[in-house]
């Protein structure tokens, strides 16, 4: 039902409200609402945002987007986690339409003794509401002006458009006929959910021994930790297992993905469960409990959190394929179906069928999760989530959060759009993406800007730049640019990247032309690396992603989504963007890449200045943090980006808008 002033088409919105939007504390968003009412009287509107204890705070006000266009904005920041609300009041502003009557009829001459008395009696009401030490005064000396016949009646108006005046009548206005919208739930949980950095790395193959002509051993949870300094150190916040269960031995797959094992081969982490036991135990090789206990203090130590895969499917000798044969799908010749993405076939994995007793399967769900829980596990990267009920994963996280609303969960659907929004909308912290497929300036500026504005509120992206299934073409024919490119964007489009171990060392090599798997991929054999060699001998980007990483952490813009802005580029190999927050003395970051990893461009980037905080005639100071160069720039800069030059093709600038300064040589 529409209310006495009408107030349409709020956003953000998730499920028609039905949902909550999703922030995490300290970000701001915009809410934005059409308001309008009947006539030419003027209308207001401001946003009431409640904590998780029913109290409102500052009603924040809004401002018209553009004139006449009817829709209203207004940033809003939730300062605390838990469930907010917000709600619009919108309202009649009898001053303002004042103010605009008069301002034509009092120079006209027209009705001006009843004007002023109109502008007084009004004022009067207003100064009611303005607190003695807000500006009640001056309001009430408008009243009198208004009032005073001795005085020329342009001097009364302008006694009563006096900036003081307008500044209480601003923060305290007059409001009739207000109309208030339902509110609008808002889930503000922990950072993490939002802003990190993670690295992903298969324990097995750390400390790993593999020798010609004798059998591999297997690296251990004891021998990964040994890793961790040297992860932690290029700025990581996240350390990301595959799944550290016991792996099944029927239709074990070998190196490769080839359907016949060998006596010593390892086997898929993800083919889960085995005599020794399913997703409650450790691989026996990996250690015990007490062992993965020593990796997440050791990670914690290092300030990192230790994310573990959770994959909902067994290997035929997990012990559930004969203790709840309910569980899977049977088919017709009585064999239970394995795993399919046609063409791949996966006959080491049975995936799970949940409508024969699906409480059941919500509640060992639930009692897994709170075992890894209790060993100090607060993310899951949940291993394709979009292959199992929605409604699925709605109850089981809802009924984490309701205790252990710091639990992260992180969807792995590189799925349909549709799908991907919906595990969102029900509980999902953050999603995997196309990223990996984006790599054009087009296909990035559409995407990231999608991401960034109203999906937003429902999914929050986490953008690796690499998995252990994902070789992008990009990154086998690009060499070693094409990692320093990909691993920019990633770090400084979304305030959450994530790297799988060996994208360091720029491994490119596919399992053949055209597949995006890697040759010796690490799903199915140990893959030990020589990491000290390679950072020795300069072929590591750790330097990159060190200083990278610490620039997310140096800056609070790099650390939010929304606040994501393009710019222009006469080259269409040139990507420019930048990110902004805390106002316009706040943390800005201008980032320009070049997208060609074999060719040196060459572009004039023309900036949109009010969206870095500056008027279009302003100029600053700017300083590439990659090189530690500084330039000076304004509205439109030469830039020339050369593969191999520099730690990267790239310009990551930080802006010092604060003190511009004048004209100068651009790089």
């Amino acid at each position: 039902m529409i209310g006495r002033i009408p107030v349409l088409d709020l956003a953000p919105l998730v499920d028609c409200g039905r949902r909550s939007v999703k922030a995490v504390a300290g970000e701001s968003f915009e809410v934005t609402a059409t308001v309008f009412r009947e006539g030419h009287d003027a209308v207001g509107a401001n946003v009431v945002l409640r904590d998780a204890t029913g109290r409102c705070g500052p009603w924040t006000p809004m401002r018209e987007l553009a004139p006449g266009t009817d829709r209203w904005g207004a940033e809003v920041t939730p300062d605390a986690e838990g469930r907010w609300t917000y709600a619009v009041e919108a309202w009649s502003d009898p001053v303002t339409t004042w103010r605009d009557a008069a301002r034509i009829k009092i120079p006209a001459g027209i009705d001006t003794d009843l004007v002023l008395e109109e502008g007084a009696r009004l004022y009067e009401r207003a100064a009611a509401g303005v607190p003695k030490n807000a500006g009640r005064e001056a309001v009430l000396a408008a009243v009198d002006a208004l009032r005073d016949a001795h005085r020329p009646v342009a001097d009364r108006l302008a006694a009563a458009l006096a900036p003081a005046v307008s500044a209480a009548l601003a923060e305290h206005p007059l409001r009739e006929l207000v109309t208030t919208t339902r509110p609008v739930p808002v889930l503000v949980e922990r950072e993490r959910a939002l802003y990190g950095s993670w690295y992903e790395l298969f324990p097995r193959s750390e400390g790993a021994v593999v020798e010609e002509g004798r059998p591999p051993r297997s690296g251990t949870l004891r021998t990964a930790a040994k890793r961790l300094p040297a992860v932690a150190a290029m700025g990581f916040d996240v350390v990301y297992l595959p799944p550290v269960h016991p792996i099944g031995t029927s239709f074990r797959k070998g190196p490769n993905n080839a359907l016949s094992a060998g006596p010593y081969d390892v086997g898929s982490p993800w083919a889960i469960g085995s005599a020794e036991g399913g997703h409650d135990a450790i691989h026996p090789e990996l250690g015990t409990f007490e062992d993965f206990d020593h990796f997440v203090a050791r990670a914690r130590e290092l300030r990192m959190e230790v994310a573990l895969d959770f994959a909902l499917q067994c290997s035929p000798d997990h012990p559930w394929v004969d203790k709840h044969p309910e569980w899977f799908h049977h088919r017709a010749d009585g064999s239970i179906a394995y795993a399919e993405n046609p063409p791949k076939k996966y006959q080491d994995i049975y995936p799970l069928a949940f409508d024969a007793d699906f409480d059941g399967l919500v509640r060992e769900t639930l009692r897994l999760l709170r075992l890894w829980m209790a060993h100090g596990v607060r993310i899951f990267r949940v291993d394709n989530p979009h292959t199992k009920p929605v409604v699925f994963w709605e109850k089981v996280i809802a009924d984490i959060g309701r205790t252990d609303p710091d639990v992260v969960f992180l969807a792995e659907a590189f799925t349909r759009p549709a799908m991907m929004r919906t595990l969102g909308a029900i509980g999902f912290q953050q999603s995997y993406t196309y990223f990996t497929w984006r790599n054009s300036k087009q296909e990035l500026t559409d995407y990231l800007t999608e991401l960034s504005r109203d999906a937003a509120a429902v999914m929050r992206p986490n953008l690796f730049v690499n998995t252990p299934d994902i070789l992008h073409a990009y990154l086998q024919e690009g060499g070693r640019a094409a990692f320093e490119i990909r691993a920019v964007l990633a770090a400084t489009l979304s305030p959450s990247w994530g790297v799988y171990a060996g994208y360091e060392l720029c491994e490119n090599v596919p399992a053949h032309p055209g597949s995006e798997e890697y040759l010796d991929s690490e799903k199915y054999q140990l893959r030990p690396r020589d990491w000290e060699s390679a950072e020795r001998e300069g072929r590591s980007l750790a330097p990159l992603i060190t200083v990278l990483n610490r620039l997310r952490r140096r800056h609070p813009a790099l650390r939010r989504l929304r606040n994501l802005r393009f710019h222009h580029a006469d080259n269409d190999a040139v990507i420019v963007y930048s990110k902004r927050t805390g106002g316009p003395c706040g943390d800005c970051v201008l980032t320009v890449v070049n997208l060609d990893p074999h060719h040196t461009q060459e572009a004039t980037v023309s900036l949109d200045m009010p969206e870095l905080g500056l008027d279009w005639h302003e100029s600053f100071p700017v300083r590439d943090e990659l090189t530690g160069e500084t330039y000076h720039w304004g509205r439109d800069n030469y830039v020339r980006l050369e593969p191999g030059h520099a730690i990267a093709p790239a310009h990551v600038f930080s802006l010092r808008p604060s003190s511009p300064i004048g004209g100068s040589p651009t790089p």
